[in-house]
């Protein structure tokens, strides 16, 4: 059952975990930020663990909604894809895809922390999906999009060049952009015209 303590001690572990890293911000630590005595930690959470997968999970699940209603409010485009994430990289506390940190510092892959990052990042493709109509594409722009997040640590442009090479491979593709999907839509084939030997003469 949610208490006070509890969502404090979520609210101050998912504000540290995403600033400063998981492995950096140690119990003792979310203690004295959260205002939560020892005792009543160990009675929500079994160990540390056990707050990383909760906090984990809550925060990816929110981003992937705010995501997919800032999208939608853009038009429902892949390239809205971009213009949300960069967005997001102006703001100050920007570190860069939480699930892929969380990958990193939980380097087993057997991990449930490595799991429910993981877990995300299939939830994330067929959201993506919604917007390629096809899974192979959702895929590939999955790949661009966390190559974007990771590489815009380092430099602000790198959401933009996303966004732009992923614009020129829906138009290699498609030769149009304007749609919400990259999917072609099918056409009958054309019926073939007979032989003019055997069109009727008027």
């Amino acid at each position: 059952m949610p208490t006070a303590a509890r969502d404090r001690l979520i609210a101050a572990a998912d504000r540290l975990f995403y600033a400063e890293g998981i492995r950096a911000v140690g119990v003792e630590r979310l203690l004295a930020e959260s205002g939560v005595g020892r005792a009543s930690f160990y009675r929500h959470f079994p160990g540390k663990d056990e707050l990383v997968v909760t906090v984990l999970g809550e925060r990816l699940s929110r981003w992937r909604a705010a995501l997919a209603a800032d999208v939608s409010a853009r038009g429902g485009g892949v390239l809205d894809v971009f213009d949300v994430l960069a967005e997001q990289a102006t703001d100050a506390g920007f570190r860069g895809c939480a699930a892929i940190n969380a990958m990193v510092e939980a380097a087993d892959r057997g991990s449930v922390v490595h799991q429910v990052a993981a877990d995300h990042k299939e939830q994330l493709a067929v959201y993506l999906q919604t917007l390629t109509g096809d899974a192979e594409r959702a895929q590939e722009l999955l790949l661009v999009v966390d190559g974007a997040l990771v590489t815009s640590l380092r430099d602000p442009g790198a959401i933009g060049r996303a966004r732009a090479l992923t614009k020129r491979l829906m138009i290699a593709r498609n030769g149009d952009v304007s749609a919400p999907t990259t999917t072609p839509p099918r056409t009958a084939p054309a019926t073939p015209r007979p032989p003019a030997s055997r069109r009727s003469r008027r």
